[in-house]
């Protein structure tokens, strides 16, 4: 390469940097104005641009710059915390599609958690789900790539693909004694956000298991399903928040605010004036509040799922039933870039409503109920073999002279034992047991 052309080269890049820092500061539609930049900045963007030129000039192959400006940009992002991330145009896209509720992999928010890819929590009724994977479980390899030399945003990457597909994970769990392997099918993920059933004909049952576009128009409808279903004689609601990873701040303020008649839901602080707003509750003629309720949190509770619970629970609206949730508290604002590629950037904290802070701290239940445990090697027992099992045996006599009826037995299917569900069930019947007891009293 001639020295001409590596000097054109060179002001491309240096042109293509400044673009990148100036765009940057553009987002959500609005464009913000850049202060000018201090001495230190720009003599650390010059070692930055003569590292590039040398690159360019010196390399033994030929780099393509946008190559080399996202994995510059990736790297700058790594330094800050897990939830900062670069997102090239086919990334973004997919986030995009992902929280109008659809895409194409196994079901399984993740995050970085003390250098090591961890579990948030997996989607009900995906393949994660299904396959066993939990909150907290240490992901060590991707299809045998250790993790810890990937970036979340690769990882994520290598997690998604066509519907049908494999992928091995290799994850590590508190007692374990040593990883395991998980080989899961990608499947679509339609995440349906809102579901519901009546508990013993007065209780409703609502669990959110995630937070979309349209969680809220939903929740409304399952509330007068549930209404509805019991024909006015709804005696208490349980809101299932378990292993729910968070999503969009809107509809979990507007989840929060039909629990609670005023006051603060949550409030955001961060450097700019901006990134410092305060969510209040307003009156509503269809709010929840007559009702007694019960939240349902665990280790897979994280982010939006905290706000509503740690409103609820500054607020003496509900009682929290649980385990600690995950903690967290951080605020990440998109930012759509020029050529169709995203930032995603911790812009601020969450507050709940008594100043409390969420991060790395996350929501302790009122109540502690641990989920029992599952012993996997005992969860499916080996039937042991009998005579009858083995091919060729001899029949009894007189059973060969009865005539052959083929009895088909329905089986039953058992549901999983949830003693945490159980425990919130039991507290809203002695809710209502308490309240009669109260107005017997009273008259």
């Amino acid at each position: 390469m001639s020295q001409g052309k590596s000097m054109r080269s060179f002001k491309i890049i240096s042109a293509i940097l400044l673009v990148f820092i100036l765009g940057v500061t553009v987002g959500l539609g609005r464009f913000h104005k850049v202060s000018a930049l201090s001495n230190p900045i720009y003599e650390d963007l010059k070692v930055f641009t003569d590292v590039l030129g040398l690159l360019q000039k010196e390399y033994v192959e030929e780099t393509k710059s946008k190559d080399v400006i996202y994995g510059a940009i990736k790297g700058m992002l790594e330094t800050l915390d897990p939830h900062s991330a670069f997102m090239p145009p086919n990334m973004y896209k997919e986030m995009q599609e992902e929280t109008k509720g659809r895409f194409e992999g196994l079901g399984i928010e993740i995050t970085v958690k003390e250098g090591v890819l961890t579990v948030v929590s997996p989607i009900e009724d995906t393949p994660a789900f299904k396959a066993g994977i939990q909150a907290k479980d240490q992901i060590l390899k991707i299809d045998g790539a250790l993790t810890k030399t990937l970036t979340l945003m690769e990882s994520v990457k290598r997690m998604r693909g066509p519907k049908g597909s494999k992928v091995t994970l290799t994850i590590m769990r508190e007692g374990f004694p040593n990883p395991r392997d998980y080989t899961l099918i990608r499947d679509v993920i339609p995440i349906r956000s809102v579901r519901y059933e009546i508990l013993e004909k007065h209780y409703g049952y609502i669990r959110l298991s995630q937070f979309q576009e349209k969680t809220d128009s939903e929740f409304q409808k399952a509330v007068k399903a549930v209404e509805e279903e019991t024909k006015g004689g709804l005696k208490g609601l349980i809101l299932d928040l378990r292993n729910n990873p968070g999503g969009l701040l809107d509809q979990a303020v507007k989840v929060s605010d039909r629990f609670i008649e005023s006051g603060v839901i949550v409030s955001i602080e961060g450097r700019r004036e901006e990134h410092k707003m305060k969510f209040n509750a307003h009156p509503q003629e269809d709010n929840l509040t007559r009702y007694p309720l019960v939240v349902l949190v665990n280790g897979g509770s994280a982010s939006g799922a905290e706000i509503v619970a740690g409103a609820i629970q500054d607020h003496g609206r509900g009682i929290i039933i649980g385990t600690q949730t995950f903690g967290k508290g951080s605020v990440q604002t998109i930012f759509s870039l020029k050529d169709g590629s995203g930032l995603r950037l911790t812009t601020a904290r969450y507050y709940t409503p008594g100043g409390r802070s969420i991060q790395a701290k996350g929501i302790v239940p009122d109540i502690i109920v641990k989920p029992l445990p599952i012993d996997e090697e005992k969860a499916a027992p080996q039937k042991q073999p009998t005579e009858k099992d083995l091919e060729r045996h001899l029949i009894d006599a007189k059973e060969k002279e009865k005539p052959k009826v083929e009895v088909k037995e329905k089986e039953k299917e058992k549901k999983p034992v949830d003693n945490q569900l159980d425990r919130a069930l039991e507290l809203l019947k002695s809710w209502e047991i308490f309240k009669n007891i109260a107005t017997k009293k009273a008259s």
